[in-house]
């Protein structure tokens, strides 16, 4: 392990210690209770069920099956679970509460959002809103990768572009630093939009924007892509690849015979996608951006030779 994942280590786990023995989980019960935490969570995973398998008890808490064992026939004893074979597998258990397993499941319910709801009182309203969005941040971060949300690719409707302009300048200056004078190129860039000659797509994912393209014209035969962006939570997912085949599919369409784009040789993303389309790089020139040394790119494409 090195130093740095070594040091990381140490402050997930420092953050385990602190944030078990505020819950009061290292306690012998929970919720001055006669159960463990395991106990507990094997109570809450059969009350919202209903009933479960216990191999589906044991695969949701990724419990060993002897530790399993002996948790259920500890609840079968003071009467909180009844044990039934399953309907359609007589090999297998069937586990659900019993009217006292219900009862008991209900008083730990209580209990716990009491004692949340203490903790929280001692906070102030911000203290509680950045609690809640960190522990957001770490389910989102540990938890199982999210189902990604179909993604439609439209024109551009009321509002969106100022989310073109917004949007930008928030990413551009998270990610490489990049200041307002880039917000007011982009706004800039926006404003000079003609919708009777240029198009402009939005990339949607669950009903939100997610990315975006422009293609405007630059002259008679000459079309020039511009704005491409891509949401972090919406990258993998091809929408960069899909924006620019829209741009180049309509400039070949309406006739144009080349199309060209600026770029900063930082955006390595953005430049994969611009070489697979078949973009080639002709001139680079050193700049600066807020104080940020970039290099500009000029890439252009022939249509006609990609028709």
């Amino acid at each position: 392990m090195d130093s740095l994942t070594e040091s990381r280590a140490f402050e997930v786990r420092a953050f385990n210690r602190f944030y078990t023995q505020a819950i009061g989980v290292l306690q012998a019960g929970m919720h001055h209770s006669p159960y463990s935490l395991t106990e507990s969570r094997v109570l809450f995973e059969l009350a919202q069920a209903g009933k479960l398998e216990t191999g589906e008890v044991r695969a949701l808490l990724d419990l060993d099956a002897g530790y399993l064992s002996r948790i259920l026939t500890r609840f079968e004893s003071d009467g909180l679970i009844v044990r039934e074979r399953s309907a359609t597998d007589g090999r297998k258990q069937v586990i659900r509460l019993s009217a006292a397993g219900t009862e008991a499941y209900g008083m730990l319910d209580r209990r716990s959002q009491e004692e949340i709801g203490r903790l929280l009182a001692r906070l102030p309203e911000e203290g509680q809103r950045r609690l809640v969005e960190a522990m957001a941040t770490i389910r989102d971060v540990l938890g199982p990768p999210p189902e990604r949300e179909p993604v439609v690719i439209r024109a551009p409707r009321a509002g969106d572009l100022s989310w073109v302009v917004h949007r930008h300048g928030v990413l551009y200056a998270q990610e490489y630093g990049w200041g307002m004078a880039f917000e007011r190129t982009v706004a800039k860039v926006v404003g000079e939009f003609d919708p009777g000659r240029d198009a402009a797509w939005i990339a949607e994912a669950g009903g939100a924007p997610a990315g975006c393209v422009f293609c405007v014209r630059k002259d008679a035969t000459t079309a020039q892509l511009r704005l491409l962006l891509v949401e972090p939570s919406a990258r993998g997912l091809g929408l960069g690849r899909r924006l620019v085949e829209e741009c180049v599919r309509h400039a070949r369409a309406e006739g144009c015979r080349r199309m060209v784009l600026w770029t900063r040789s930082c955006l390595e993303s953005a430049r994969r996608i611009y070489r697979a389309a078949g973009f080639t790089l002709d001139s680079q020139e050193p700049a600066l951006e807020n104080g940020v040394e970039v290099v500009d790119e000029m890439w252009s494409l022939d249509l006609a030779a990609t028709s």
